[in-house]
């Protein structure tokens, strides 16, 4: 495994939203917007928004409040059959402040629209306090529809409802939503059938504070949970689709910290994070993480493999390394001040963008070699991206040996070797519509690669 870290950087994709909180996709090149007041926006590939939402259910979505209060319209998951039974899914704070987890249909005449008198309440969850409401829904690779739920809030767990096997809160739930009234229980739910009338069958794993963003690594379906943290850590777990019963450890331990381990059980029996980082400790003071994905997508080849996350506070997107043998490697970007990220989401070719809350703003996650923005990188600058007829290249330093252009399919279609001045440019006009890659071969014969869209 290679330890080199990625460079990260954002390509604007939309913008204009009120609060963005999710972002998901239906199995088709549209992005799904969820937005916390308890709307979701249709976001198209060429970057426009629809001008009338897909749902609006505000009137039944709590608003959010004032500090630590967590209401609104938090998750939404389509069914993996979605584009034939039109059903999705979603996760909201109702107006009594309770977790509602229901589905709604698809309109019969336009795909762009849902139907709001089409919900029906798979499941109800009593919030003692306003915050640590989890939020996040997700179809694991089974089929199952999985539900992360916090503590319940105020600070430190003071219920002592997360390690609590007889509470849904501060826990996975995984229900069968095809199977059973209002869902079925899987059968190979750890707590299912077991004996113990105390336990409740819904859950699936345990001690998780509050797990703000999980996701399935689509490669592997291992799952991947953002663990809000309670003053110092703020934790990434992970663990395969089939680990059955897991227990995370909070109340007991914050991260890999004795936290309050009265009456917990033995360390042995609980699964720690891959991943820590503490808020004061860690470069920028951080305080809330947003979990992420584990990048399988295509076109930023060294990302491959990647976990990627953020933290709230600090404005900071991190990514996880694999290096083999259980190690990871953690770093940061620099902070993209006043985003406030609270959400990851991949189209359907796996490719990732990120939501800024403050902002109203959706970005692509890319490899910076490859951005779309203009830039300068490595002793030159190439613009402008997209480009119509020219594209231009300044050279602050050495002459390059080789500049070459390849379509997405490999094929080349520039090659450039004759350089006598250090701008340069070179005539898109024979190059379709569309994508490229950028290969620039420096004299010490290493490659830069940037991405380049032509219109």
């Amino acid at each position: 495994m290679s330890s080199a870290q990625p460079e990260i950087a954002l390509d604007a994709f939309g913008s204009g939203f009120n609060a963005p909180i999710s972002i998901t996709n239906a199995g088709d090149e549209r992005l799904f917007i969820t937005e916390r007041r308890g709307a979701i926006q249709i976001l198209n590939v060429d970057g426009t928004t629809n001008p009338v939402p897909f749902l609006d259910i505000d009137p039944i979505v709590i608003p959010p409040g004032g500090a630590g209060d967590e209401g609104g319209l938090l998750g939404l998951a389509f069914h993996p059959d979605y584009l034939n039974n039109g059903y999705f899914y979603v996760n909201y704070i109702n107006n009594s402040g309770n977790t509602v987890i229901s589905r709604f249909n698809v309109s019969a005449g336009d795909p762009d629209i849902a139907d709001p008198n089409s919900e029906f309440i798979l499941l109800t969850i009593g919030q003692p306090f306003p915050n640590h409401n989890g939020g996040d829904i997700a179809f694991g690779p089974n089929g199952y529809l999985y539900i992360g739920m916090g503590d319940g809030g105020s600070g430190g767990d003071p219920g002592d409802r997360a390690q609590n096997l007889s509470l849904l809160l501060g826990k996975m739930l995984r229900i069968d939503v095809d199977n059973g009234t209002p869902y079925g229980i899987p059968p190979d739910n750890p707590f299912f059938n077991d004996g113990d009338p105390n336990t409740l069958d819904e859950i699936w794993a345990y001690g998780l504070r509050n797990p703000w963003r999980f996701s399935f690594d689509s490669q592997t379906g291992d799952i991947w949970i953002g663990d809000v943290g309670q003053g110092i850590y703020e934790e990434i777990d992970m663990a395969a689709a089939t680990a059955a019963g897991l227990n995370y450890g909070w109340r007991c331990y914050e991260a890999n910290t004795p936290f309050n381990t009265t009456g917990c059980p033995d360390m042995s029996t609980m699964t720690f994070p891959v991943g820590v980082y503490t808020h004061n400790s860690s470069g920028l003071f951080k305080c809330s993480i947003t979990g992420g994905y584990r990048y399988r997508g295509s076109d930023n080849p060294d990302f491959v493999g990647v976990y990627f996350f953020a933290d709230f506070c600090s404005d900071e997107i991190g990514a996880l390394v694999d290096e083999g043998g259980g190690s990871w490697t953690m770093s940061f970007s620099d902070p993209y001040n006043g985003q406030g990220w609270v959400g990851f989401g991949e189209d359907m070719n796996g490719e990732l963008y990120v939501a800024g809350l403050n902002t109203g703003e959706i970005y692509k996650v890319v490899d910076a070699n490859l951005s779309t923005e203009s830039f300068e990188l490595n002793g030159f600058k190439m613009y402008p991206n997209p480009a119509e007829d020219l594209l231009n290249f300044d050279f602050t330093h050495n002459l390059p040996l080789e500049i070459r252009i390849f379509d997405l399919h490999g094929k080349l279609t520039i090659n450039q070797t004759d350089f006598s001045s250090h701008s340069l440019s070179i005539s898109t006009e024979s190059l379709a519509s569309g994508m490229y890659i950028v290969q620039v071969k420096g004299i010490d014969g290493n490659m830069t690669y940037k991405k380049l869209l032509v219109n």
